[in-house]
């Protein structure tokens, strides 16, 4: 015990202070979904003796990246103390407007991708505004947002299901191997990831991010423009969620109008047990992978277990709750 122990004075400081920088940083729910992900890949090997085999977790991970790229932008956008509730039709409509500009001859093959993505972006700006500039909610103006954004689509499509299909470049983005076995959804998921980490750590917009989470007014105060700050996350958001729809659109070769029903609830507990705090300020991009893992294992575990929908939906959302009561006992921010 004593060669291990620092020259430090204060006794609460001692082994974490010759720990590295990242780890002394790191937030104890970081750890513990980590720890989850090991006692769940255990779990599932008691099911199946494939759980653990290489191609089965590379099929995981290549499922994982679409709700990782979602995952991204909710997280930016929760470190702000705020939520994005628009997700499920953001994440519609980039898949059906792709889809759809696909039909419009090569330039609309062309423009498909990112077509879809300004669809989303356009309805993250919507929610900025609302947010930044017009003082609404969050809560509100995204999930008024979302009911917009199904009416038209559904005016769109006439109640039916859309009938256009993915374009090959959206095919092959989700389902491509551009390096031997690692498909092109966990590269573009992990070339996301390290964007989105310099970003925060590197940027002078990532720092206040932190900074508005924390105390928006102090960062107000401080000549910071946090309107323009929380527009920009926002319409981020948007835009990742529409292209974590183009992708799925690529997966499944089409689009469907409830296709992004099913990431609201994961992408913000992905967030949530990743150890980034839902009242903002505090986060790393770190536990937001860990738990966008933690999540699809365990979807992967529910559906061995032949777990009903509605059981699934309950569990995202007292693990939810859970981590809210944890965070709002946790001490003020620095």
């Amino acid at each position: 015990m004593s060669e291990t122990t620092p020259m430090v004075g204060k006794s609460d400081g001692g082994i974490a202070g010759r720990m590295p920088k990242f780890i002394r940083r790191a937030d104890p729910a970081v750890l513990t979904a980590f720890a989850c992900i090991v006692v769940l890949l255990l779990l599932g090997s008691l099911y199946s003796r494939s759980f653990l085999s290489p191609e089965y977790l590379l099929q995981q991970l290549k499922v994982a990246s679409f709700l990782g790229v979602i995952a991204t932008g909710m997280m930016l956008v929760i470190l702000l103390g705020q939520i994005d509730l628009s997700v499920p039709w953001a994440v519609a409509a980039g898949a059906m407007m792709a889809c759809a500009a696909a039909a419009y001859g090569p330039v609309g093959v062309a423009l498909a991708i990112p077509f879809g993505i300004f669809c989303g972006v356009l309805i993250g700006v919507v929610n900025g505004i609302g947010v930044a500039y017009l003082r609404i909610p969050s809560m509100i103006i995204t999930l008024a947002t979302n009911a917009v954004a199904q009416g038209l689509m559904v005016v769109y499509t006439g109640g039916f299901s859309p009938q256009d299909s993915a374009t090959g470049a959206m095919r092959y983005l989700a389902t491509g191997f551009a390096i031997p076995g690692v498909p092109n959804a966990v590269i573009i998921w992990a070339l996301i990831g390290a964007a989105m980490v310099f970003v925060l750590t590197r940027t002078g917009f990532g720092r206040t991010v932190y900074g508005i989470g924390n105390r928006e007014r102090a960062a107000y105060l401080s000549g910071i423009d946090t309107r323009r700050v929380v527009m920009i996350a926002f319409a981020v958001s948007g835009g990742l969620s529409a292209f974590g729809g183009v992708l799925l659109a690529g997966y499944a070769s089409k689009a469907a109008q409830s296709m992004g029903d099913a990431y609201l609830l994961p992408s913000i507990a992905a967030v949530v047990l990743g150890g980034t705090s839902i009242l903002g300020g505090r986060g790393s991009y770190l536990g937001t992978v860990a738990g966008v893992i933690l999540i699809t294992l365990l979807q992967s575990i529910l559906s061995v277990m032949q777990m009903p929908e509605a059981g699934r939906q309950i569990i995202y959302g007292v693990v939810i709750v859970a981590m809210l009561l944890l965070y709002g006992r946790a001490p003020a921010s620095r």
